[in-house]
């Protein structure tokens, strides 16, 4: 978190989004997958060739028998579900053992996934995503889309109601929020842009941000009690 900006909280949560936190980490070979999409699968072959070669020489670089790291179907890889591409290019070794292992929870998984964000543009210390309500008539949820294509200020002046600390001319995004009896309007700023390089999905984004609010809630609730800090 230090080293690349990113809250602790959206470290964690991103683990538990993608993985359930390591659990669930997939059951193919790697080699397998892409081979068999980069060969049989016709759509996208050339992206799954190009992955297939990206992760043998991944392997060569962390010295692994390529027919042993297992993933996703898809070929994506240990607890931050990187695709070879991402791991070669993303994937840092935090721990200072000189490889990059995403397969066991540590120091490499968390900064890989923190230096992920920060290559995609994270702001420390800025906000992710705020509450937001109209009392005018609203977007049409159709017409949104994920890009930074508004302000603080356009949006304000639309009659959105929301409260930060950054300026007016801070670039911002619009994210509708379809819950069980009504759809609610949030406001997400570059911070939100970068989650959804990760997974280009606003509801993966939002399951993020809120996963790690709540995780920094329950970190934080001991603290509160006991008036001192918990391990």
């Amino acid at each position: 978190s230090a080293q690349s900006g990113v809250p602790a909280e959206y470290l964690v949560a991103i683990t538990g989004v993608e993985t359930f936190y390591g659990r669930i980490t997939g059951r193919y070979r790697v080699l397998d997958s892409l081979a068999t999409l980069g060969f049989d699968y016709p759509p996208r072959s050339e992206f799954f060739r190009k992955e297939l070669e990206q992760f043998l020489m991944m392997a060569r670089e962390e010295m692994l028998d390529p027919r042993e790291p297992l993933g996703s179907y898809a070929g994506a890889m240990g607890i931050p579900q990187f695709m070879p591409s991402s791991f070669r290019r993303f994937a840092v070794d935090g721990s200072g053992d000189g490889h990059r292992n995403l397969w066991q929870e540590g120091a490499d998984v968390f900064a890989s996934v923190g230096n992920y964000l920060k290559e995609h543009g994270w702001r420390a210390g800025e906000p992710v995503l705020l509450e937001a309500y109209n009392q005018n008539p609203p977007d049409d949820p159709a017409t949104t889309k994920l890009a930074l294509n508004d302000s603080v200020q356009s949006l304000q002046a639309r009659g959105y109601v929301f409260q930060t600390t950054l300026p007016d001319t801070a670039r911002a995004m619009l994210v509708p929020a379809q819950l069980a009896e009504s759809l609610t309007w949030r406001v997400g700023f570059q911070n939100f842009y970068a989650i959804t390089r990760y997974n280009r999905s606003p509801l993966y984004a939002m399951a993020v941000n809120d996963l790690a609010q709540q995780i920094a809630a329950r970190f934080h609730a001991p603290a509160a009690a006991s008036g001192g800090a918990q391990p």
